[in-house]
């Protein structure tokens, strides 16, 4: 599932060509995604100009001319592609429709973004923009990692007496918001935190430490354009190239990529997902 960087990386790309746009035309293929889509979305997406396109956590959000607000999560495959748009150096001529292509938005200015989505898992909503954040889905969120709500009081207080697991707690969108599997593998490898230690028994100097490896992990995916593991594009159609600097997630029985480290990466699960780390490393 697409996490943060993905998530951040598509909403810039959809930015130029939706931003300040009219949605001349938008088409609803289908009922439904992960659950049904709300009454008559076509007809009110239709005509309306997009002001702003923003990202809660793992959502992208697009705040309309009609005081709504289109929400949308790209789920297990989703993909929101451009065409008739110049990117770049490159002029994406329109597609022939595929089969999967469920939500359609013409606009204005000639661009076509298509929500692409084979698994069906994504999903799309319209609320009150005044009142978008006590939406279920944004309400019970944490605060951005990249937002200044995010901070080493914070973390120290939420971690503070958690009888969890480090890495099930990162994971915990009411600690932090739009964390997933991948970079919180990696910030652990980079903060030398063993995923299974007990959140309650970091001291909060390392817990502080967290904050700022948290930062650089995500801008460092988010200047890659993401992880393509199976998936995700770009809103161009392009791969995300982060996976490439993977230290440790992917990587089990592959040497430790620290200097003079000779162990090797390992594998356990927890709550269901792999973890990757360095038992030398990671204590």
């Amino acid at each position: 599932m697409p996490e943060l960087p993905e998530v951040e990386t598509v909403r810039r790309g959809l930015a130029p060509v939706m931003e300040g746009q009219v949605i001349a035309q938008a088409a609803v293929n289908r009922p439904d995604l992960r659950w049904p889509f709300p009454e008559r979305m076509a007809e009110r997406l239709t005509g309306a100009r997009v002001l702003a396109l923003r990202r809660r956590s793992k959502y992208i959000l697009a705040d309309l001319s009609t005081g709504e607000t289109l929400l949308v999560h790209l789920g297990m495959s989703g993909r929101m592609l451009i065409s008739g748009a110049i990117i770049g150096d490159f002029h994406h001529d329109h597609p022939a429709p595929a089969k999967h292509d469920h939500v359609v938005f013409d606009m204005a200015g000639g661009a076509r973004v298509t929500f692409n989505d084979a698994r069906r898992f994504g999903a799309m909503d319209l609320l009150p923009t005044a009142t978008a954040e006590a939406h279920p889905l944004l309400a019970v969120l944490g605060p951005e990692p990249l937002g200044n709500d995010f901070h080493e009081a914070h973390l120290i207080a939420r971690l503070a007496g958690k009888g969890s697991p480090i890495k099930s707690a990162l994971l915990d969108q009411h600690v932090v918001a739009g964390l997933g599997n991948i970079y919180v593998c990696e910030v652990l490898f980079r903060a030398g935190i063993h995923p299974a230690r007990l959140a309650r028994d970091l001291p909060p100097a390392q817990v502080a430490g967290l904050v700022p490896i948290i930062r650089e992990v995500l801008a460092e995916a988010i200047e890659a354009g993401g992880s393509s593991l199976r998936d995700y594009r770009q809103a161009d159609g392009e791969l995300g190239y982060f996976q490439h600097t993977f230290r440790v997630y992917g990587r089990e029985g592959q040497p430790c990529t620290t200097p003079g480290c000779t162990a090797d990466v390992q594998r356990i699960v927890q709550s269901g997902r792999s973890s990757f780390f360095c038992p030398h490393c990671q204590r």
